[in-house]
């Protein structure tokens, strides 16, 4: 919820949960009903038992006493949400200073990440590889380049990683200018990605998710280009070595064949696992395969061991939290209405 911001007698005071201030009408609301039992309690006692005899058959029994006790009680409850809105004054500017590295991700985009040999897709895997790398990232700038005979910035360099996952789930294998595979121009996409970047980190990362099958041969190109300028990849492979047919989906997403080659023969796509292994290796990179499983934590490891840079640095305002002391005053309301104590004699 948006923080409330208001000017009080030259103060400039704020609430940072002003959604928690709800409870304090609640805590009165109950207040008031516990406390008009406990006068009603008493009332019908005095009625029962003669105002002459009530010293002797009930000793002790007050009016007073159990009301103050649910007013004690009520005071805590009010200072106690007071406290949880986070109630603050004052304000400073204070400069926040993001660390973290670069991060570029070359997603395969091309027919062949449509098979089915993990379920449920290569593709999918992939996204959801590529999701998982965004829930671990901390401070660090990822961008997306998709890919499939030609590659694009699907998503420029960003700390915003709800807007990657957004930029993420619009690459559709349909939807690429140019079929094939060429991973160099992935590779050098992603260098003119480093280049451009503002601030930009020491240590630079490619995280290349792809079966490996490349259709070009221009990979050389664009290792010798990272390599220039330190930047490793960390490839994912996506896929399997059996092999599997490219299904061909109507516009529904259904089945309708799988795809052939000029001969009429099926067309098979392999995980190209040496393929993928040298360009990690050729880029002081590592290369990553999990079957059945999830790789991504173990880039997310090696991705922490890299050198963090200052990658912005922004100037915020910091509010001063006053919510001790309500919660101070909750506290001895709270302890007040526990020493007060009615009649045993009342309280049945």
């Amino acid at each position: 919820m948006t923080p409330w911001r208001f000017t009080l007698l030259g103060y400039k005071l704020g609430l940072a949960q002003p959604v928690f201030l709800a409870l304090v009408p609640v805590a009165l609301l109950v207040g008031l009903v516990v406390i008009i039992l406990a006068v009603r309690r008493t009332t019908r006692l005095g009625k029962v038992v003669p105002s002459r005899l009530a010293e002797v058959l009930a000793p002790g029994v007050s009016t007073a006493l159990p009301v103050f006790q649910r007013l004690s009680q009520t005071a805590a409850l009010a200072f106690f949400a007071i406290a949880l809105a986070q109630p603050q004054c004052g304000e400073k500017a204070e400069v926040v200073k993001r660390r973290g590295i670069d991060v570029v991700v070359a997603l395969d985009a091309s027919k062949s990440m449509l098979a089915r040999d993990v379920a449920p897709s290569r593709l999918e895997r992939a996204r959801l590889e590529l999701s998982t790398l965004l829930d671990e990232l901390k401070g660090d700038r990822v961008a997306i380049i998709a890919f499939a005979g030609d590659a694009f910035i699907q998503c420029p360099l960003t700390s915003d990683y709800g807007a990657a996952r957004i930029f993420l789930r619009a690459i559709d294998p349909k939807e690429m200018p140019q079929g094939g595979t060429n991973i160099g121009a992935a590779l050098l996409l992603a260098r003119q990605v480093f280049d451009n970047a503002d601030r930009g980190s020491k240590d630079k990362v490619i995280v290349l998710l792809s079966d490996g099958e490349d259709l070009t041969g221009a990979i050389d190109e664009g290792i010798d280009a990272l390599r220039e300028i330190n930047a490793r990849v960390l490839a994912v492979g996506i896929g399997s070595e059996q092999g599997e047919p490219i299904p061909v989906l109507s516009e529904r997403g259904d089945l309708v064949g799988y795809k052939k080659d000029e001969n009429g023969t099926t067309v098979i796509t392999r995980l190209d696992r040496a393929g993928l292994t040298r360009i990690a290796r050729d880029t002081d990179g590592e290369f990553f395969f999990q079957p059945r499983g999830v790789a991504i934590p173990e880039v997310v490891k090696v991705i922490d061991t890299l050198q963090k840079a200052e990658l912005e640095s922004r100037l915020t305002m910091k509010y001063g939290e006053i919510f001790q002391p309500f919660v101070a005053l909750g506290l001895l309301f709270l302890i007040l209405s526990m020493l007060i104590v009615p009649s045993w004699r009342w309280a049945r």
